[in-house]
């Protein structure tokens, strides 16, 4: 991680804090379904966020999807919620403990596998017994033979980082997870389900050191695959760590974008009702108890015959209010002067409007 990188990461991170983003009622929920969506939609699925969303708390399911992808959704739900309780009591990491993290996240999904080397289950969480590559003609994981030694040595080596590393450094927790999601998935010690349990080993570990987890959306699909076969092939960590550090800030500053944004619409709607309700306080106190009612009455004669309320006139409102006409006739034109009647057509064809009730 560069230095700029360190800079701009904490920059965005406490911004983040500082807004009170996080804090919002239900984010803690609805980001994780957001990690949860795009981490199956990159493997595949199509179920969106809000259709992740009604899945998972209404049990609605979509026409649109296949059961598979949104099985592969809920089964990322409970593997995170297990994680989740599990990280908690801050355990070691063990080789079982990825077995059953692993069978959380392809209960629904995964196959049973027949080789010449034995029958294992993804959906069981089972290491694989078959040698695998990066797609089709691409570079080749290390042998299956290999995998339960090289597990076993990574456990170590995570527990070992998570005892040593600073808590207190934002930024050497961030390169732990990275990390650690980097030998994961470059074990590759599953034939299926890889990607989606070295994503949320990577988001446990922040979630143990309350970091705010970092998404992989969908539109990051390209770049982070990439990230990931460059730091292979050139066996530098460095540049995968680096990809998820700058994906991370993106998607930070991102989010405060759209924070900032939607407070400022939200504070202009309050100034702009503040406002009308000024308006209104202060019409309201600027009006005599008798005009109040010459509007009321005005009003009455409009509903009542727009074409022949001319006889709400002065002779009309003094012998109902016990005024002389000279006294309507102010208030008449204080009314008029302030916008609140308005009379339209000549003297003796027109008729009121009101134009603004208080």
């Amino acid at each position: 991680m560069t230095r700029q990188d360190k800079e701009e990461l904490i920059e965005q991170l406490n911004q983040y804090k500082d807004l009170g983003i996080s804090e919002q009622i239900d984010f803690p929920k609805y980001y994780l379904y957001s990690i949860i969506a795009h981490s199956t939609a990159i493997e595949g699925s199509t179920v969106t966020e809000v259709e992740a969303q009604l899945l998972f708390d209404e049990g609605i399911t979509s026409s649109k999807r296949t059961i598979q992808e949104q099985m592969m959704n809920l089964d990322l739900k409970t593997a995170y919620e297990y994680g989740m309780k599990w990280i908690q009591r801050h355990e070691p990491v063990t080789v079982d403990w990825l077995i059953s993290l692993a069978a959380k996240v392809m209960k629904h999904t995964g196959s049973e596998y027949n080789t010449m080397t034995g029958s294992f289950s993804a959906a069981r969480g089972e290491l694989r017994k078959l040698n695998v590559s990066a797609g089709p003609g691409g570079p080749s994981y290390i042998s299956y033979q290999k995998v339960p030694s090289r597990l076993a040595a990574f456990c170590e080596e995570l527990n070992k980082r998570r005892i040593s590393v600073d808590k207190t450094d934002p930024y050497a927790l961030y390169e732990l997870s990275f990390w650690a999601h980097y030998e994961l998935v470059t074990i590759h010690p599953w034939a299926d389900g890889n990607g989606r349990t070295s994503r949320l080993l990577m988001n446990l570990l922040q979630m143990e050191y309350d970091l705010l987890p970092v998404r992989v959306l969908k539109g990051d699909k390209m770049d982070y695959i990439q990230a990931l076969v460059d730091s292979r092939n050139n066996e530098d960590i460095s540049i995968f760590v680096e990809s998820m550090t700058r994906l991370h800030i993106e998607h930070l500053r991102n989010d405060i974008d759209k924070f900032l944004k939607t407070t400022e619409e939200r504070d202009r709607e309050g100034r702009k009702e503040t406002a009308q309700e000024n308006v209104a306080d202060n019409v309201a106190e600027k009006l005599t108890d008798r005009q109040r009612i010459i509007v009321t009455l005005i009003e009455k004669g409009v509903a009542d015959d727009a074409a022949q309320n001319v006889a709400v006139n002065t002779k009309y409102l003094s012998e109902k209010l016990n005024v002389n006409r000279k006294t309507i006739q102010r208030d008449i034109a204080q009314l008029l002067e302030r916008n609140l009647i308005l009379w339209v057509g000549s003297d003796k064809t027109g008729h009121w409007e009101i134009v603004n009730q208080e």
